[in-house]
């Protein structure tokens, strides 16, 4: 579509939205008009129904007050004629004072322990009737038992020892109405309850009643389909069907449908319309759909003096709105057609004058679009249409200066994705990446050739590499990862596609988008099987070495026990006597050489890497046993601080044996002229335990200081500077540290921090 025709379009649019608004306007202007009119109209249909209704209420009350007399007298005649005990009176014999008083029939009411309800009654359908949901009838019927008169129940007629209820539907016979009265005079243990119901009360009842005055004024009104008395109390209550009848409030004071019809009731609607004009005091008005018959329905509030206020419902035909609204529409309509005609012409020739430039502006920008940034627009005026074309011709220059730098930034980047593509496929370390689910994304050469999975085979699936028997660590640690901690390598065992296993350090780290949400995981594997060989066969080289050290003065130890040994045998031998006391000494020697010598092997024997709860108290104290010798050579003693609790942690105990020993020989060999050894256990910060061992040395000079534990970095003469490095490895592999800080001429501290074993584990020692 050309510009011509859509600015020709956007004139004509605009044009019609002002005639369909103006359309709009006139159409809710006058439907509110009417709907106003027709509000008026149906609230003086109602205020005139109200008006005749209060006027026939004057008269139903004095009607009703006649019928009270009678009934009053008719009570007290009845009881001249009857027993004062119920007991003693039969329904015949109420037939009979029924006749003779003047009243239709006679119930006598008794008092039950949580009722009042019909003893006897000429009429054989009120027997056993009960009054408990009788409302304020049942009230006022309490009242009279207990006061003799009604003090609190506004309803019907009070006189002394009479109440007389407004004329209501027999509860026994629904289809009846009637007029009752109540006489107790404390004489008796019976209600007296005469009543008329026939004819008479019938035709009273509906010559006063509102349906009437209702028909007639639909009658006088033809737009008017109904009128409806309301009872705001129980109109729309959980008894209530759909078409107003209640089934338990049923009685002409509290049924729903105090008069009129409900044939053009919507019971949702109508009880909140009911409820707001009941509480507001103004009328609520709407509009709805009835059964296929659109229609205006207005409720509205009506007091009448010293009775119960209710609500009139008026539903009038929407017809009598809806045929205006239909002519005058029609006329507008017309007028608007005749004049979209002149403005879709009119538009057509102002829209041909002022896109002649833009037809310039297009062929230019043809051309830009297919690449050609050299052709320029001859700009013939200084309205938006020549600014227009100024910068089409900067913006054409611009396009042609950066498309050449983004071309050139393509090329660059094409080459830095192949250069980083063939820096992972050529590292040694396997590198892979896999989805928060597990499944691999990716893997470079280095991972086929460690784990023996092809690119094929592993994207796309969730491998087994992960042993059994450390799934539930993995699936800890990738939980850890997800949730956003950063966390340090780790070396574990992995499972190749043959089915073997590796020892790999594997270093995790999440993969972020632009959101910071965590996309996906790329780990790093390396092979480290034969470094911790490596570092095994140190660890036994460094132990050797220190058996050998060990070994002059564990021989040493082992003479002084076996002299005193030799010295009783002697002994013994000469006086042919055998001493106990002398037996226990020597068999306390032989304990003694037999616990020096299994310390010894231990230390030289390899051992299998399994963890246990240790004390580290005992530990200490099977070190020092075999270091005693040693120390009394330099002169040197070991001190251990008295602690206030057993320090417990998880451990390779042979292991941690050796670390101690090569920090105490250490302390030792470091103070040839003697002196003391300090050696604390103490609980540490973070739920760790920290053995410090200090001693009074030569220190350590500063230069060497940051390279220790480095192979071959050592102040001793004959030293390798393994022993620390493999110490430093054991405590490592305990998840610890262990830090040295030394003074030249001062001494040396050293700081091993283990993980504790939680409190309230039960102690274990070896």
């Amino acid at each position: 579509m050309s510009i011509k025709t859509k600015l020709s379009s956007i004139i004509t649019v605009s044009v019609l939205f002002i005639l369909l608004l103006n359309i709009t306007l006139s159409f809710y202007t006058t439907q509110e008009n009417l709907r106003k009119d027709s509000e008026a109209k149906m609230v003086i249909a109602a205020t005139q129904i109200a008006i005749t209704l209060e006027q026939t209420e004057y008269s139903t009350k004095y009607v009703d007050g006649v019928y009270s007399d009678l009934l009053r007298k008719a009570s007290i005649l009845a009881a001249e004629r009857l027993d004062p005990d119920v007991q003693n009176i039969s329904n015949g014999d109420l037939v009979r004072v029924a006749e003779e008083v003047g009243v239709h029939h006679i119930s006598l009411l008794v008092k039950t322990e949580n009722d009042i309800v019909v003893e006897r009654s000429s009429d054989p359908k009120e027997l056993g009737l009960s009054t408990k949901n009788w409302g304020y009838w049942h009230k006022a019927l309490q009242e009279l038992f207990k006061y003799t008169q009604v003090r609190t129940v506004d309803q019907g007629q009070t006189a002394n020892h009479f109440w007389s209820g407004p004329i209501e539907f027999s509860s026994s016979s629904p289809d009846t109405t009637a007029k009752w009265g109540n006489y107790y005079d404390g004489k008796r243990n019976y209600i007296i309850n005469p009543y008329f119901r026939g004819a008479d009360i019938k035709d009273f009842a509906s010559i006063a009643s509102p349906d009437r005055v209702v028909d007639r004024t639909t009658v006088a009104n033809q737009h008017i389909l109904e009128i409806t008395g309301i009872n705001p109390q129980t109109f729309g209550g959980s008894t209530m069907e759909e078409d107003g009848t209640d089934p338990v409030h049923f009685k002409l004071d509290n049924r729903p449908i105090k008069f009129g019809s409900y044939q053009y009731g919507a019971l949702a609607s109508d009880r909140a319309a009911v409820r707001k004009a009941q509480s507001s005091g103004n009328s609520v008005v709407f509009v709805s759909t009835i059964e296929g018959k659109k229609v205006m329905k207005s409720f509205i509030p009506i007091q009448i003096q010293d009775a119960p206020s209710y609500v009139i419902s008026v539903v009038m035909d929407y017809e009598v709105i809806s045929s205006v609204i239909r002519e005058q529409m029609i006329s507008l309509v017309a007028i608007s057609l005749v004049l979209l005609e002149i403005v879709v012409i009119g538009s057509y020739i102002v829209a041909a004058y002022f896109t002649k430039p833009i037809k310039a502006i297009l062929a230019t920008v043809n051309e830009v679009a297919d690449g050609n940034f050299e052709r320029r627009l001859e700009v013939a005026s200084r309205d938006e249409l020549g600014r227009l074309s100024g910068r089409i011709n900067t913006m054409t220059r611009n396009l042609g200066h950066y498309t050449r730098q983004l071309e050139q930034m393509i090329d660059e980047n094409q080459s830095v994705k192949e250069y980083l593509e063939s820096v992972i496929n050529q590292t040694a370390d396997a590198i892979h990446t896999t989805d928060q689910a597990g499944r691999i994304l990716s893997v470079n050469k280095a991972f086929e050739q460690l784990y023996g999975w092809e690119v094929e085979e592993a994207v796309g699936r969730r491998l087994p590499m992960v042993p059994e028997h450390l799934r539930e660590e993995e699936e800890k640690h990738q939980r850890r990862l997800l949730n956003g901690e950063a966390l340090a390598p780790i070396e574990t065992i992995r499972r190749r596609k043959d089915g073997s296993q590796i020892e790999v350090s594997i270093s995790t780290s999440p993969i972020r988008d632009e959101a910071g949400q965590i996309t996906s995981l790329v780990s790093v594997s390396r092979d480290v099987t034969e470094r911790n060989r490596m570092e095994e066969l140190l660890r036994q080289s460094e132990k050797l070495t220190t058996v050998g050290q060990l070994a002059a003065g564990v021989a040493h130890e082992i003479r002084n026990p076996l002299t005193t040994l030799k010295g009783f045998l002697q002994l013994q031998q000469q006086t042919k006597k055998h001493d106990p006391k002398h037996i226990d000494l020597m068999l306390s020697e032989l304990e003694r050489i037999n616990l020096i010598v299994s310390e010894f092997l231990i230390l030289a024997k390899p051992q299998a890497v399994h963890y246990q709860k240790k004390a580290l108290r005992y530990i200490i104290k099977d070190v020092l046993s075999l270091l005693e010798t040693q120390a009394h050579l330099y002169g040197v003693m070991f001190t251990l601080k008295k602690m206030d609790q057993e320090m417990l942690v998880y451990c390779e105990e042979n292991q941690l044996k050796q670390v101690f020993i090569n920090v105490l020989k250490n302390a030792v060999e470091a103070m040839p002229d003697g002196g003391t050894v300090d050696i604390e256990i103490a609980k540490h910060a973070q739920n760790q335990v920290a053995v410090i061992i200090s001693d009074q040395g030569i220190g350590i000079p500063e230069k060497l200081l940051p390279h220790i534990g480095e192979p071959f970095i050592t102040n001793k003469e004959t030293g390798t500077g393994l022993g620390l490095m493999v110490s430093q490895r054991i405590i490592q592999s305990h998840q610890g540290t262990l830090d040295i800080n030394s003074q030249e001429g001062i001494g040396t501290t050293v700081t091993i921090r283990l993980p504790a074993v939680p409190e309230g584990t039960e102690e274990e020692t070896s």
